[in-house]
């Protein structure tokens, strides 16, 4: 029996985000229904946040709503709020991530509150799961874990401190995010390893930018200690806007030709994944993306 893996398809969120135009809730669909067709079933699909702020993310709900009606698709979303939160329960998200940052400079540019005051906002939204009864499982996305280009150096002792902070506010899983592209395999391996001894196996996922060529890289250290659950984006695309020089996420289909070659099941059809970013070409002409295997082809000996 192959490892299975977790792959969670983020584009839809992290990619759109940082395009300069409103990409049609049509096209959307268009792009998730090309990409479920290859098996992958994991998506986040949309931000609930003011569409002043973010009008790409506007149509979330309506996104949400037409995804839950697509056979077998586990839809998360992200929400920096208990309002955010509590439309997302509205509209039907099985998963809401809430973005903690480990750099106070970046979690005052991105949501304008400190990691604490985000952990706390972070225990209001269980407590409104509690008082609900609402199946939706809340994930602490441990963002600028490995480094951040306004802070700089993030300590590990504080991303450790968080992840304590967000188990104890009620979190069922906590994930450490490379935002801005950092992160070094060694340095990969020794934080999820402080992480997991602190919290255990909860902290279970990990979210990596390629914005300088460590991406997969630092997937196969992760793999090493046991991480099973990875976000990545159709193409590559992706970035933060409040993270100067934070480009594009890993790109699925190579993280899914690498898996897979390397003996892991991600229960995806690579080919169809292909296929998938070619729809997505013809969705986004102006967009340059970013992965290898597309262009370079599947080797002969993959199938092997």
């Amino acid at each position: 029996m192959r490892q299975p893996i977790e792959v969670v398809e983020v584009g839809l969120r992290d990619g759109l985000q940082m395009l300069p135009q409103v990409v049609p809730t049509a096209d959307k669909l268009t792009w998730l229904r090309a990409e479920a067709s290859s098996g992958l079933h994991r998506f986040e699909v949309g931000s609930f946040v003011p569409p002043k702020l973010m009008p790409q993310m506007a149509d979330a709900a309506e996104v949400v709503g037409a995804a839950r009606a697509m056979p077998g698709l586990h839809i998360a979303v992200l929400a920096p709020n208990l309002k955010g939160a509590t439309a997302a329960m509205e509209a039907g998200a099985h998963v809401i991530v809430m973005p903690v940052s480990a750099s106070e400079a970046h979690c005052r540019a991105n949501v304008r509150k400190t990691p604490d005051e985000m952990v706390a906002e972070l225990a209001r939204v269980c407590a409104l799961r509690r008082e609900t009864g609402h199946g939706v499982k809340i994930e602490a996305g441990l963002a600028t874990a490995f480094g951040c280009t306004l802070q700089g150096e993030v300590p590990e002792s504080e991303v450790v401190r968080l992840a304590v902070a967000c188990a104890e506010a009620g979190a069922d899983c906590i994930g450490l995010g490379d935002t801005v592209g950092y992160a070094t395999p060694a340095q990969v391996r020794h934080l999820f390893r402080a992480v997991r001894d602190a919290v255990g196996e909860i902290a279970g996922s990990a979210h990596f930018h390629d914005t300088r060529g460590t991406g997969l890289a630092n997937v196969v250290a992760a793999l090493d200690v046991g991480i099973r659950n990875f976000d990545a984006s159709l193409g590559g695309l992706g970035g933060c806007p409040h993270a100067p020089g934070a480009s594009g996420n890993i790109a699925t289909e190579d993280l899914v030709f690498m898996l897979e070659s390397m003996g892991f099941d991600t229960g995806v059809d690579l080919a169809r994944l292909i296929e998938a970013q070619r729809v997505l070409a013809t969705l986004l002409p102006n967009e340059t993306l970013h992965g290898k295997i597309a262009g370079a082809g599947m080797p002969r000996t993959f199938a092997a």
